[in-house]
């Protein structure tokens, strides 16, 4: 088990490292070299986690995907407000994930290589076309959406402020630019008494996370209660 462990975090330790790598100097100019050297690793411990740097690569992007998102709290928000979080807490992770960072470089950015980067695209698509339908089906969506097409514009236009963003000032505005875009789309996706209570204020991405480990803690307890409270089992 420690030696599992052990493992477990030197492959993360190199997916950060790489993506830290990737971040800085695009896919192309990234060498293993550089990877090792920022990671602390050796060549053979890389070369036994990813056979090649495409690999790691490949790895970098797919870990976009790999984090759970915040579940809307029981009770409280509506799927939209769901909706809306996904991409302010995004922008607020890019931030502070270096992992994040390395993911979104390598998907968006265009070089030589033939990386597959369709993977996020089609993940981040398919889980706001989800979020939709589920909205749809509580009264939350106007009647005249259709899940997978908003779901296609809301994360092709995403991408084009992320972008322009990096471009223009290293995402710093990244969260105002998100903000800007929710409020001119969701007028056309949510009902009235929804789009009413949407939380877009400053800051949302951060809260967002913050509810979101709350309740996490909280379900943590609860389960915790639960086995303690289980009757013993009859040897």
């Amino acid at each position: 088990m420690a030696k599992q462990d052990r493992a477990i975090r030197t492959r993360q330790s190199i997916l950060e490292a790489a993506a830290v790598v990737f971040d800085e100097r695009g896919y192309d100019a990234a060498t293993i070299t550089e990877i090792l050297t920022r990671a602390e690793v050796t060549k053979g411990a890389l070369y036994f986690h990813f056979a090649s740097k495409e690999e790691l690569a490949l790895a970098v992007i797919d870990a976009q995907m790999m984090t759970d998102l915040p579940a809307a709290e029981p009770g409280r928000a509506s799927k939209m407000q769901e909706l809306v979080d996904m991409g302010m807490i995004f922008a607020h992770r890019l931030l502070v994930d270096p992992l994040l960072r390395g993911s979104v470089r390598l998907t968006l950015e265009h070089g030589s290589t033939n990386l597959n980067r369709s993977g996020p695209f089609h993940g981040w698509t398919e889980l706001h076309t989800r979020v939709l339908a589920e909205g749809k089906e509580r009264g939350e969506v106007l009647p005249h959406v259709v899940p997978a097409d908003t779901a296609e514009l809301i994360v092709g236009a995403y991408a084009g402020i992320n972008t322009m963003s990096q471009a223009i000032n290293n995402r710093s505005d990244l969260e105002r630019r998100a903000t800007i875009l929710y409020e001119h789309v969701m007028p056309s996706v949510a009902v009235p008494s929804v789009l009413a209570r949407l939380d877009l204020a400053p800051g949302r991405g951060a809260r967002a996370l913050a509810e979101a480990e709350r309740q996490r803690l909280r379900s943590a307890a609860e389960a915790e209660g639960a086995l303690e409270a289980a009757p013993a089992g009859v040897g």
